[in-house]
């Protein structure tokens, strides 16, 4: 496939790290318990309590991201309560309403190269509390953001510290979806640690599918009293896998000698270089954003000539001329594929 087509859609369009593939065959002939209640998901969960500092965690693993996000905004919530997000916010727009479906309104704000602001969540609550006919009306509860957001951009430790500050003064709590988390803890810019997380969020999930793994997602309540009957609501939700022991294989090999981070490590730089072939050629960014994902503004001219070579994501229309596509890098990117997108690149602008 890539003799015909260079793939940079997405992070998540091969299979998964070699490391993961020979661990889940060395083990495969190995019984275990089910549910996750297996050796490999204990061991998993110990190695994730260390890298946030927090022994007190509960770790529970999932699927997928939606599944992931349903079931912990699910269990956080009283029946009555919504979630702010962003307007770009993934469980405001792709995911085919599966909150609402759980009786849950996200609540949505603008933002700022894909962020949510303290400033903002703080006016939204106080609006709600002066509301005379607020008991008619949906009570935030949570506040949902995403490290990296969904246009690559990070949260600052100032910005995190300042929305847990917002929440915590008005009785909401912070959720970070960790879908690319990788990619954000590998970036030089980032300087939101893990423990950070752990210390400033009342749940976040560490992402596995788009960062090497098969499929998986590891949530994380750092207060694990917060969420007692998580495992229930999982088998409620269609969201407890019966062989847990495969996402416990992935992760313990993931977090055991700091892969999970060299995974996210190899996606920038790859990216990086990317960013600087589009400077090269006079390709405008559309978001500059420093983590795997890459934003670039084409001509629809040379949008089409690429279209047959080189995978990308429609991002949107910029005008009558241009298009804004996502390119993504991930744990199997190649540089020679790097350079060889460059390369197009540069033939393409001089036709």
């Amino acid at each position: 496939m890539r003799m015909d087509k260079l793939w940079f859609a997405s992070d998540y369009m091969e299979g998964a790290h070699p490391t993961l593939m020979r661990r889940l065959l060395e083990t495969n002939l190995e019984p275990s318990e089910g549910y996750g209640t297996d050796r490999h998901c204990e061991r998993a969960r110990a190695l994730i309590r260390d890298a946030c500092a927090c022994e007190g965690a509960a770790v529970h693993f999932l699927v997928g991201g939606t599944q992931a996000n349903l079931c912990v905004i699910d269990q956080l919530l009283m029946p009555w309560q919504g979630v702010v997000a962003a307007e770009t916010g993934h469980i405001a727009t792709h995911e085919a309403g599966a909150i609402e479906g759980c009786g849950h309104k996200v609540l949505t704000l603008p933002e700022t190269v894909g962020k949510l602001s303290a400033k903002d969540v703080r006016a939204l609550a106080a609006r709600w509390q002066a509301d005379g006919n607020r008991e008619h009306t949906v009570m935030p509860g949570m506040v949902y953001i995403s490290q990296p957001t969904e246009y690559g951009t990070l949260y600052t430790l100032e910005e995190l510290n300042e929305l847990s500050a917002a929440c915590r003064g008005y009785g909401m709590k912070l959720y970070v979806d960790g879908a690319r988390l990788a990619y954000a803890l590998a970036c030089p810019e980032n300087d939101v640690t893990l423990p950070d997380l752990a210390r400033l969020t009342d749940a976040f999930f560490i992402g596995g599918t788009k960062c090497g793994a098969l499929m998986g997602e590891a949530v994380v309540f750092p207060d694990a009293d917060i969420a007692p009957h998580f495992f229930t609501l999982m088998k409620k939700r269609g969201a407890l896998l019966a062989k847990g022991r495969l996402l416990g294989v992935q992760y313990e090999a993931l977090f055991e000698d700091g892969l999970y981070l060299r995974i996210g490590e190899g996606a920038i730089r790859a990216a990086d270089r990317l960013r600087a072939g589009l400077k090269a050629c006079g390709i405008p960014q559309f978001i500059e954003a420093p983590t795997n994902q890459v934003f670039a503004v084409l001509d629809n001219a040379r949008y089409e000539r690429l279209k047959p070579r080189i995978e990308m994501s429609f991002w949107e229309t910029v005008d009558e001329d241009h298009t804004a596509v996502r390119l993504a890098t991930g744990w199997n990117t190649r540089m020679e594929d790097v350079e060889t997108v460059i390369g197009l690149l540069k033939c393409e602008g001089t036709i």
